[in-house]
């Protein structure tokens, strides 16, 4: 399959594993890279600049095709040393970037200087618009149903998807809400040139979670996540659980709720321990609606083989209808 996000990236197939953190790991990286998609590193997983470093010569002994990683940008009293791990990315030679959260303006001149492909991921079209603006070479536009942070202004992939095609001359690259030849057959007819796959690519053999965190997601229907944080404006869709439940239970009490109330919660050493440990209810688990799609534990190849093959079916039947 061959679109300018292909042609950009170096890859057979448009599809991108989403940087999900504490799973964007080497295993499942070189993996989805290996099946022809994107496989990618996500920067914050590891504790240090140094540490991703190491993983990202890991990931190169796993794979000769390309992958990127994923340094999300966003607002803390604390941060993280956001230019040493772009340092780390840069100085092991890593050519294909993925921003989110904020905008990585501040970082763009020194990723151009060192020959980055930037793939910016965002909710919004105005944030798009400025982000090309910016300087970034893609962008993937994350709708509503994703699993993450989806933004504030609750627009479906549907709606959004076409609007940012139209919006923008650099390529769109759809996300939330895909987890088969079906997605990707429909994102293509809406101007996307790729996809990108957070959640069905958890649902994997080479995924580094426990098992019982994979089989929750093949139990799970459409309405099985949350929306947490929508009272602080910094929504996020989670899979239902014990934890999920009651930090929007604690938002809903009369009298509102600080982030305090709530932060032992969410912490994210929490979140990554029940994804290690298989603990189900032990802490928060990214999951968009898509797990309503998602049915069995393929290797990233067979699912990715199995995308292809559906979306050139679906293709092949929508234009003969059209005809």
């Amino acid at each position: 399959m061959r679109t300018r996000v292909t042609e950009a990236l170096g890859i057979r197939y448009p599809i991108l594993q989403g940087g999900m953190q504490w799973v964007g790991k080497a295993p499942l990286v070189a993996a989805v890279s290996n099946a022809g998609g994107l496989g990618i590193l996500t920067a914050l997983t590891q504790p240090t600049p140094e540490a991703l470093a190491q993983e990202i010569a890991r990931t190169r002994t796993l794979t000769n095709q390309p992958f990127g990683v994923n340094l999300t940008l966003l607002p803390s009293i604390n941060p993280p040393p956001y230019s040493d791990y772009l340092q780390a990315i840069l100085d092991s030679g890593v050519r294909i970037v993925e921003t989110a959260g904020n905008s990585p303006k501040d970082f763009i001149a020194r990723m151009k200087d060192a020959g980055v492909t930037i793939v910016h991921k965002c909710t919004s079209v105005r944030h798009a618009l400025s982000a090309e603006k910016n300087g970034v070479d893609l962008i993937s536009i994350d709708g509503f149903e994703c699993a993450g942070h989806p933004g504030e202004d609750d627009v479906p992939g549907l709606v959004l998807i076409p609007l940012a095609v139209r919006a923008l001359k650099i390529p769109v690259i759809a996300s939330g809400g895909i987890a088969d030849g079906r997605g990707l057959a429909a994102a293509l007819a809406l101007g996307a040139e790729g996809v990108n796959l957070g959640t069905r690519f958890l649902a994997t053999q080479e995924a580094p979670v426990h098992e019982h965190i994979k089989q929750a997601l093949l139990q799970a229907s459409e309405r099985d996540t949350r929306l947490m944080f929508r009272t602080m404006r910094n929504t996020t869709r989670v899979l239902k659980n014990a934890i999920s439940d009651e930090v929007v239970a604690t938002e809903q009490r009369p009298g509102g709720c600080r982030f305090e109330d709530i932060r032992h919660l969410v912490a994210g050493a929490r979140g990554r321990d029940a994804l290690a440990s298989g603990d189900t209810q032990g802490g928060v688990i990214a999951a968009g609606q898509v797990v309503g799609l998602i049915d069995d534990l393929p290797s990233c190849a067979e699912l990715m083989e199995r995308m292809v093959a559906e979306c050139r079916a679906q293709l092949a039947q929508a234009s003969r209808w059209a005809a």
